[in-house]
């Protein structure tokens, strides 16, 4: 979808000679317009079955359901054909993360998405080496395994970005598009061997093992959804490949599918249908290599029992299982325009397969003339001028697309995907206002309680009120990478907001506060957040990088943890929207108290007549029982002190577990003029002479009414 403003649409008009509408503008309206970028990738073959190089825009006539379109974005990406084993490494492009689309959590990496019409990867040739590694036993992994190290070594080119993905319990990309080979065979290297046993396929006909077990009910019921769970796998994963616009072959290696007759029949379409719509091939490698079957079996299972072991029907049983597995494989690389690999023991050779049927192409974009975003299947199909028409043998592309929806007409895997790709954008989105505070809070020597708040102007939820809505939900999804880049930890949440009698007044001039929270070790952190209002669709993105200090090696100065500055305190069961929670989890969260919970001033801003509630906690790591310690908070306005607590001298309730000794103010801001303060608070521990002070900017407001609903949430 892109946006197009008033002006923008003016210019366009005048560029094509077209006049422009009259257009009244009054008061602040803003018009706006939206159309549909469509991209195909066609490879033009000529007669002797090279690609075609020197076409120009005007050689191509483009029809969707029959009626002409405009070409607006023509390029033609030039493939390196021959592989080289001493290639160095092109400077790697910008590695992103995301979601897994339509799965309840976030994985580890992601596929990084691309913007409509932009071509992150021009001249590059994108194959995705997928790992399934519930079909295959261990010798067919290692054999997998072998034959991508061998690809990479001798038979990668210049012009090949590599990503890699695996499927045992769930789908994970293991590494996004890259030609640093060093990386790629490290990735590859430390693959599980052994991951995803237990999920194989078992059979219960005249080939079946006789393994001398008690009875026991036919499983067959439970290979339909084995098979429907690798399907999907392969679904999700080109849902994730369908967000470039360049032409993708994914890599399957598997020890094959078994199909139980027609129950599959629904998945297979679909994943057929999502890899045509993603402009991806299949090309499935059968891990097993040229296999010889003994007639009642290898010695790496029992033989058959009863019969069938002297009438044939054992060894035929297993031929046809056979066979089966491989027409699968077959079908999902025909389907999608992709060839597989069987009975080779080169499995490097299916890997340069989908290398060399990804010749040189071009991309081919344009605006489509219908702008009705209803998700229907529009035919498109693409032909040669007769001036060029006779050089040609062959076009590959791709026969048609799905229309875009509108957010109101999206389902529950469309949301879920929307987020996923979200996230991985590197431009924030900025529908929605947010903010967010990082904290931490020492657990044990080397791991911390990282509690994250966020808060959202009830202004945002405001505009979903007005649409009618009773309520509306939230949805939630954020990341935490390490200095490294690797995910060390993620939320995927939703919640719902009333929006209607008294919580509906107070939404226009309160926020909403969302707190979630996570356990990391000590290091440098990036947090990426972001969040949906779900009757409108409007998201917003908040990133940010945090320290979590090692205090356990702290010798000159008092360790101490983050510093809350506060304004409420809310009972954990007065919330404007309701939440699941985890019991245990909140007795230990250090914010909460005789069942309340401080809730952080993200944005600390304060009122004159309101008491600030500040909270920290100093430690002691090395004591049995509490040392003394004095605290104070003071307010400076310029260089000017405006204000000073008494000071506080705590010397029990050390926790033995954390070694925390909490500090607790409440500060009255009356004495404090409107205006702009340095808060510092200052602690001391005489007996060990250590101190520690910390300080922030805050902003006192005159009295004013307000309500102040709150949004909580469980910690992760």
């Amino acid at each position: 979808m892109m946006r197009i403003t008033l002006f923008a649409l003016i210019a366009a008009l005048l560029a094509s000679g077209q006049q422009a509408p009259e257009v009244a503008v009054t008061g602040s309206a803003r018009f706006g317009a939206t159309t549909q970028l469509v991209v195909e990738d066609v490879i033009v073959r000529g007669k002797d079955g090279q690609p075609v190089r020197d076409l120009k825009a005007s050689d191509f006539v483009i029809t969707e359901d029959g009626k002409p379109q405009k070409i607006t974005i023509f390029e033609f990406q030039k493939l390196e054909e021959q592989g080289t084993a001493a290639a160095p490494p092109i400077a790697q492009p910008t590695r992103l993360e995301a979601d897994k689309p339509a799965v309840p959590s976030v994985t580890g990496n992601a596929i990084a998405p691309e913007q409509p019409g932009d071509l992150r990867y021009r001249n590059r040739r994108l194959l995705v080496l997928f790992f399934d590694m519930t079909s295959m036993p261990i010798a067919d992994q290692i054999r997998a395994q072998e034959g991508a190290l061998q690809f990479l070594r001798k038979q990668m080119t210049p012009s090949d970005l590599v990503a890699i993905m695996t499927f045992s319990s769930d789908i994970r990309v293991v590494e996004d598009f890259t030609d640093d080979r060093d990386r790629l065979e490290r990735d590859i290297k430390k693959l599980t061997i052994g991951e995803g046993q237990g999920l194989e396929e078992t059979v219960s006909d005249d080939s079946a093992a006789d393994t001398g077990a008690a009875f026991q009910q036919d499983d067959t019921e439970f290979n339909i959804f084995n098979t429907d769970r690798q399907l999907a796998a392969l679904q999700n994963a080109v849902k994730m490949l369908g967000t470039l616009n360049e032409k993708k072959a994914l890599v399957y290696f598997s020890s094959g599918i078994t199909r139980n007759g027609l129950d599959n029949q629904a998945q297979l379409e679909a994943t057929v249908n999502a890899a045509i719509r993603s402009n991806v091939s299949f090309y499935p490698i059968d891990a097993r290599g040229l296999v010889a079957q003994a007639p009642l079996g290898d010695a790496t299972k029992g033989s058959p029992g009863g019969q069938g072991m002297y009438s044939g029907s054992s060894a035929r049983s297993a031929q046809s299982n056979f066979q089966g597995q491989q027409e699968t494989l077959y079908t999902l690389a025909a389907d999608t325009g992709g060839k597989a690999l069987l009975d080779n023991n080169d499995l490097s050779m299916g890997i340069v397969q989908a290398q060399k049927d990804i010749a040189s192409y071009y991309v081919i974009g344009y605006y489509s003339t219908n702008e009705a975003l209803d998700g229907h299947f529009r035919r498109i199909k693409i032909s040669l001028s007769d001036s060029v028409r006779s050089r040609v043998a062959k076009l590959d592309y791709r026969q048609g697309y799905f229309a875009g929806k509108q957010f109101k007409k999206f389902n529950d895997s469309d949301k879920e995907n929307q987020l996923a790709q979200a996230l991985a954008l590197g431009d924030p989105l900025t529908e929605m206002n947010l903010a967010m505070e990082v904290d931490y809070f020492r657990l044990a020597r080397d791991r911390y309680f990282v509690p994250l708040a966020v808060k959202i102007p009830g202004t945002e939820i405001e505009l979903a009120r007005h649409g009618g809505a009773e309520s509306t939900r939230l949805d939630f999804i954020g990341q935490v990478r390490d200095a490294k880049g690797t995910v060390a930890a993620n939320v995927r949440d939703n919640i719902e907001v009333k929006l209607k009698g008294e919580t509906a007044q107070q939404l226009a001039k309160t926020t909403l506060a969302y707190d979630t929270g996570f356990t990391l070790a000590p290091g440098a952190y990036n947090v990426k957040f972001l969040a949906r209002e779900n009757q409108s669709g409007k998201m917003g993105t908040f990133e940010t990088k945090f320290v979590v200090p090692d205090l356990t090696t702290e010798q000159k100065y008092l360790p101490i943890s983050s510093v809350v500055l506060s304004n409420q305190r809310e009972k954990l069961t007065a919330a404007v929207a309701s939440a699941e929670r985890d019991k245990k989890l909140l007795s230990e969260h250090p914010l909460i108290q005789d069942g309340s919970k401080l809730v952080p001033s993200v944005t600390r801003v304060f009122r004159k007549d309101q008491n600030m509630y500040v909270f920290l906690e100093a430690y002691e790591p090395s004591a049995d029982a509490a040392q003394p310690v004095i605290a104070r908070v003071s307010f400076y306005r310029g260089k000017a002190k405006a204000f000073e607590t008494e000071p506080l001298q705590v010397s029990e309730g050390l926790n033995s577990k954390t070694k925390a000794l909490p500090l607790r103010f409440s500060v009255p801001l009356e004495k404090l003029q409107p205006g702009r303060y340095t808060c510092q608070v200052s602690v001391v521990e005489p007996t060990a002479q250590k101190f520690a002070f910390w300080r922030a900017g805050i902003v006192v407001l005159p009295v004013q009414e307000q309500a102040a609903p709150v949004v909580e949430k469980r910690e992760n």
